[in-house]
C-alpha cells in the first residue's frame, strides 16, 4: 500500500483549522459578529500565511465578518503562538468562501425556482 503524501503544511493546516475555529466562535459571541464558521485553512509551504476560508450561516453578511475577522487576525494569531508549539505562527487571513452560496444559487435554479 503506498503511503499517503501527508506534508508538514498539511497537518499545520489541520491543526490551525481545529484552533482557529474555536476563537472564530469565541469572537461571534464576543463581539456580536454574523455568525461564521471555519470551512478551511491553506497553509503556504513555508509556513508564512494561512488562508482562512469562512462561511457564513446568512450569505449576505459574510463580507461584513470576514472584514471583522480580517481586524481581529492579529489577536488570533497571538492567541495561537500561545497555544500551538510552534516556532512562528503564520500570518493569518479571511476570505469568504462563497462555494456554499453558489451551490444554494445551482440548486435553486434546478429546481426552477
Amino acid at each position: 500500500m503506498p503511503a499517503k503524501s501527508f506534508n508538514r503544511s498539511d497537518r499545520v493546516s489541520a491543526e490551525l483549522r481545529r484552533e482557529i475555529a474555536v476563537l472564530v466562535h469565541a469572537a461571534v459571541r464576543e463581539h456580536a459578529l454574523p455568525s461564521v464558521s471555519v470551512s478551511d485553512v491553506e497553509v503556504t509551504k513555508d509556513l508564512d500565511v494561512a488562508t482562512v476560508y469562512v462561511t457564513a450561516l446568512i450569505g449576505d453578511r459574510g463580507p461584513e465578518a470576514t472584514k471583522a475577522l480580517n481586524e481581529l487576525a492579529k489577536e488570533f494569531r497571538r492567541e495561537l503562538s500561545r497555544t500551538m508549539k510552534m516556532r512562528r505562527v503564520p500570518e493569518l487571513r479571511f476570505r469568504y468562501d462563497d462555494s456554499v452560496d453558489k451551490g444554494e444559487r445551482i440548486e435553486s435554479l434546478l429546481r426552477g425556482e
